[in-house]
């Protein structure tokens, strides 16, 4: 058997590798086609495109993966049903869930490179796929949260801003109120804040700052202040695709500040630390999927098999960009929305695989 489960093995990582090659170029021609006037309108240096289009393929490869991985296994096993090679195989013997061994240890292959994808090469291809876009590509769109911000700095102090200018470094409607054991010692307000950038300071426009004391309260009310606060003005803000460029150990450590920040962003960041684990074990299920569903000689060919397994894997994609939604703009929580598609279609699989053995 171990030529089979070699045979297999290499039909299921090479089809695999074939299947990247073949889709990467296409979405980097269209990619490309769809934006090359703003590259040509900003006069985007040719560096700067290349690397881009680097990060741009690994950012595809990652946001893809399950996707390529079900109809490169679909592809071949189909071929190898077509053939009746699967049919030998099953009738020398084999059980069919000895037949599927050589599938699990292609899968654990794939699953091992998706983690080193997620962990360490997608967060900094990320980076520069995003910070490109922003640069030149959306220039007109701004890359933060940047209305009705309300954040917990620190334990003692939380800022509210009605807006900010992450370009200008400008924020509307200014307010900071300091706490010591849940009461409130300070409130600073101002019209305007603006982070100076080469003192490292901040110019408050029409600054007051109210000490509330045990009878009377001392006002200070000056019509510009420079002052320093405990906060960096990327902490205030931090970009919508933060989450995205962090590794998983930094990655923890940032949602933990933003939960502590009061961030309304958590949500979508906690998306993201729960996907780089969540993705491996859907290589599974979808392998498994795609060989019960595959390994069936059908009378319409490769055909009907590549239609049945792209509608699944569509109904996978549409399930997960679902939830994921529902998890960024309300109380659903993350963990749920990433590991529901998964649980569902582990259910279909482990159907789809009992039926395929009888």
């Amino acid at each position: 058997m171990k030529i089979l489960d070699w045979y297999i093995i290499k039909r299921y990582l090479f089809t695999f590798l074939m299947m990247l090659l073949l889709f990467i170029p296409i979405g980097i021609t269209v990619h490309l086609a769809e934006k090359i006037g703003k590259i040509l309108e900003n006069e985007v240096p040719f560096v700067e495109v290349m690397i881009y289009f680097l990060d741009f393929t690994i950012y595809f490869a990652h946001l893809l993966f399950p996707l390529f991985l079900f109809l490169s296994v679909i592809w071949f096993t189909s071929k190898l049903a077509n053939n009746t090679e699967v049919i030998a195989f099953l009738s020398s013997g084999v059980s069919f869930t000895r037949f599927l061994r050589p599938y699990i240890i292609g899968a654990s292959v794939v699953a091992v490179l998706a983690i080193v994808l997620g962990l360490f090469l997608a967060p900094k291809a990320s980076e520069g796929f995003n910070n490109f876009s922003y640069k030149y590509l959306k220039k007109h769109k701004s890359a933060v949260d940047n209305i009705n911000v309300f954040r917990q700095i620190n334990d003692n102090e939380i800022i509210y801003v009605s807006s900010f200018d992450g370009k200008n470094n400008e924020g509307r409607n200014f307010t900071l109120e300091h706490f010591e054991d849940n009461k409130l010692l300070y409130k600073i307000s101002a019209d305007k804040i603006k982070y100076i950038e080469k003192d490292t300071t901040y110019e408050l426009t029409n600054y007051l700052k109210r000490d509330i004391g045990e009878t009377n309260d001392v006002i200070e009310k000056v019509k510009k202040k420079d002052t320093l606060f405990s906060f960096h003005v990327d902490d205030l803000i931090p970009v919508i695709y933060a989450a995205e460029t962090k590794m998983y150990g930094d990655l923890k450590r940032f949602i933990a500040k933003e939960e502590a920040r009061g961030s309304s962003n958590v949500g979508r960041f906690q998306l993201v630390l729960y996907r780089k684990w969540s993705l491996p074990v859907s290589v599974f299920i979808l392998t498994i999927i795609a060989v019960a569903v595959s390994s069936i000689k059908r009378r319409g060919g490769m055909g009907v098999n590549l239609a049945v397994g792209i509608c699944i894997a569509m109904v996978f994609v549409f399930f997960d960009k679902i939830f994921g939604v529902m998890a960024e703009q309300s109380d659903f929580p993350p963990l749920i929305a990433v590991w529901f598609p998964n649980i569902i279609f582990g259910f279909l699989a482990a159907y789809l695989l009992y039926k395929a053995k009888r």
